[in-house]
């Protein structure tokens, strides 16, 4: 079996379960994303819900990206990273005013906003601060972006976002108040979207809500189409990357864009999940009575998307080189959904092999979890051992 290449024996030195993260894929990806924006008014915020461990928010700051925010505590650790206030934007169905505030004191970018109510809120604070701050207003573009319908966002009946019905009630509001700027528009159809075709269908949208905006004496400044660019999860040994070339080359085909015109995208996943992999010891090899359960030391604690979201990782023995053998991956977890896998071939197994489970870069050391008084994982860097 194809393994990734790990340093094992310094590895059997250290507590599991931990994150690893390869610092030579994550800045090979960003030079990527970097070369395939440049020259073109193309602009990215990394998205920081994906992963805000302070040395990969540094990373991504030091190639001089944005930062795309969705709470006050995210943009304290955006600007504790090294990103720009001016390339922070603040998206999120419930900003509270404490968070609002923290982003007109730090006079971010601008604000996404998804409401009536929050645009109200969002105008009364800025006056009390006798500030102007600048705000986008997210649409909803009713697209299926075909993903998981827990990280679909961009539908009618998602709580995020604006229908369009309310537009003209809401620049009538945006006219009116005084310390609001009107910048463009936003999406976010979804995450972990593979087919393109979605992408395409959201540049469509967004023309034609352009040419509404036109019809109303308005031009736009920014148009952004939010991030959910998938990922290979089946394959991280043999497909790496994101293919970041084709969704760049669809956005430039697809969406011409007007003089002095920005697009802004908001990358999370595609950026970080590949160069992350939770490490974890195998505890005890279990015989059921139809199948063997491989229970490991780490559990929905520290990866939470297979129990929440069905998600796939692929997942290595690291430490062995025998024939494969078919095991259920288990946690330690007092739940029966505490399952990484069922029935995948690994390499045979034994207490104390040491298990990798891959492009675990993105959704997993951050949201990990105390539950049962665990601790939380520590974190390992390719450079540092």
């Amino acid at each position: 079996m194809i393994k990734g290449k790990f340093p094992v024996e310094e590895f059997k030195q250290l507590d599991t379960p931990f994150y690893y993260y390869d610092i030579a894929l994550l800045r090979s990806t960003l030079e990527t994303i970097k070369r395939e924006t440049e020259g073109k008014p193309f602009h990215v915020h990394y998205a920081v819900k994906a992963n805000a461990n302070p040395r990969i928010l540094k990373e991504i700051a030091s190639y001089g990206f944005g930062a795309d925010c969705v709470s006050g505590n995210e943009i304290r650790a955006a600007l504790e990273a090294g990103f720009s206030p001016d390339k922070i934007v603040f998206a999120g169905v419930g900003k509270s005013d404490k968070e609002i505030q923290i982003g007109l004191d730090n006079d971010i970018c601008c604000f996404n906003v998804e409401s009536i109510p929050e645009l109200e809120v969002l105008n009364i604070l800025a006056a009390a601060k006798s500030k102007i701050t600048k705000v986008a207003l997210r649409i909803n573009p009713n697209i299926d972006a075909h993903t998981h319908k827990y990280i679909t966002t961009g539908l009618n009946e998602n709580k995020f976002g604006i229908n369009e019905q309310d537009l003209p009630r809401i620049l009538g509001i945006i006219k009116a108040s005084q310390n609001l700027q009107f910048t463009g528009i936003h999406f976010h159809i979804g995450s972990q979207i593979t087919d393109l075709k979605s992408f395409e269908d959201l540049c469509v949208k967004a023309k034609e809500l352009e040419e509404w905006f036109n019809g109303q004496g308005i031009k736009l400044s920014v148009i952004n189409v939010g991030g959910g660019l998938g990922i290979n999860y089946q394959h991280p040994n043999h497909i790496p990357m994101a293919d970041f070339e084709s969704y760049f080359r669809l956005f430039e085909k697809n969406l011409p864009l007007q003089e002095n015109q920005q697009l802004h995208f908001e990358l999370g996943r595609a950026v970080v999940a590949p160069c992350g992999s939770l490490i974890s010891r195998v505890l005890y090899v279990k015989e059921g009575i139809q199948k063997n359960f491989l229970i490991v030391d780490a559990g929905m604690t520290d990866l939470i998307r297979p129990a929440l979201y069905q998600a796939f990782h692929h997942i290595e023995n690291i430490s062995s080189d025998k024939d494969p053998t078919p095991y259920d991956v288990v946690g330690p977890i007092c739940e029966s959904s505490d399952v990484f896998a069922e029935q995948i071939l690994l390499n045979e197994s034994t207490r104390g092999d040491l298990i990798a489970i891959r492009s675990a870069g993105a959704y997993g050391e951050v949201m990990a979890s105390q539950y049962n008084c665990r601790n939380l994982p520590l974190s390992y860097f390719s450079d540092q051992l």
